[in-house]
């Protein structure tokens, strides 16, 4: 393991996805030192070195045994993660990316802290804890302050904000804002929170159940029917779009699905979690994704073909089909 020194002054560890790709966004990839379990993206991180495990076999399980199964943790006190002391002792690091958000998502608050305390070298450590686009943005030019990439920050946020802008600007043309609802979890259901309401309203859509910039919460059925959303975005956290199509079918068994609008307008569609649940810069490319499903006539996809999957709404009851994603 001594080779771990070698990479340079910086020696950076990420204990959460969303810092991971913002590292990488900046460059830093060669000075990432230790990532997460559950960092995925962008590929050049695979191989690097897991400082963040889960307790949970989260792979074995259905949604309602994963929700069930972390809310027992939980309540008893547990962390669902399992830090490898050792292996940070010796990449010494220079900085810790953390946040103190969201206890599912990844090691958060006192549990980092008992980490942090058990190192003989104190890195500086980073709290990345947004609720909205703009303070991702800040979080992003933070971590490039600390890092000497501010340039890079700038110009990163610059871009996004032009294209963000762009989105807003075409979709201002659309005669009509379709009603949305977010599927964040779908068993438990959850709606949307943070910064995806914000990224709906942008892309030319109203998501009546979305919290916006504040936390996502679990939501009745009855509360969706009587939303009637027009277009229906499924986004279970953790999960790529395949994961997300496959658990569409927890929702067709709900009384009063094929009465919604969304489904009778043949508008469900299951998206890359990647592009919504993580604080990145890729949410502005989840952005635009959501402004091609609400507004495709006025706004065109030209990101990955696996970015998202249409839900075939029309196949026989108790079968999902899905019909292939157009750029």
């Amino acid at each position: 393991m001594s080779s771990i020194r070698t990479t340079g002054e910086l020696r950076l560890v990420s204990l959460l996805p969303s810092a991971t790709e913002m590292v990488c966004a900046l460059g830093l990839t060669d000075q990432l030192l230790g990532i997460t379990h559950c960092c995925d993206y962008p590929p050049e991180i695979r191989g690097k070195p897991l400082v963040v495990h889960g307790n949970i076999p989260v792979a074995d399980l259905s949604p309602r045994e994963i929700d069930s199964a972390v809310s027992e943790s939980l309540g008893r006190g547990e962390s669902l993660y399992h830090v490898d002391v050792e292996l940070l002792r010796e990449i010494a690091p220079t900085h810790i990316l953390t946040q103190d958000l969201c206890q599912v998502c990844a090691p958060a608050g006192n549990e980092v802290t008992r980490v942090l305390n058990s190192l003989p070298h104190k890195p500086q450590v980073l709290w990345m804890s947004p609720h909205s686009i703009e303070q991702i943005e800040g979080n992003l030019l933070e971590l490039a302050q600390a890092t000497g990439r501010e340039v890079e920050a700038k110009h990163l946020i610059a871009d996004g904000r032009n294209r963000l802008l762009e989105v807003a600007e075409r979709v201002a043309k659309a005669r009509h804002r379709p009603r949305v609802f977010c599927a964040e979890w779908m068993d438990p259901l959850f709606c949307a929170g943070h910064w995806v309401p914000e990224m709906v309203e942008i892309a030319g859509g109203t998501d009546l159940l979305g919290r916006k910039w504040t936390d996502s919460v679990r939501v009745s059925w009855d509360a969706v029917r009587e939303a009637a959303p027009e277009v229906l975005v499924l986004m279970p956290c953790g999960y790529a779009s395949q994961g997300a199509q496959a658990q569409a079918g927890l929702l067709l068994k709900q009384p009063g699905w094929v009465a919604l609008p969304a489904v009778q307008q043949n508008r469900v569609f299951a998206v890359d979690g990647g592009y919504f649940n993580r604080p990145s810069p890729r949410v502005v490319d989840g952005t635009e994704l959501l402004a091609h499903l609400l507004h495709p006539n006025l706004f065109a996809w030209n990101g990955k073909a696996d970015a998202y999957v249409k839900i075939d709404c029309s196949a026989a009851p108790g079968v999902f089909g899905a019909a292939p994603s157009t750029r």
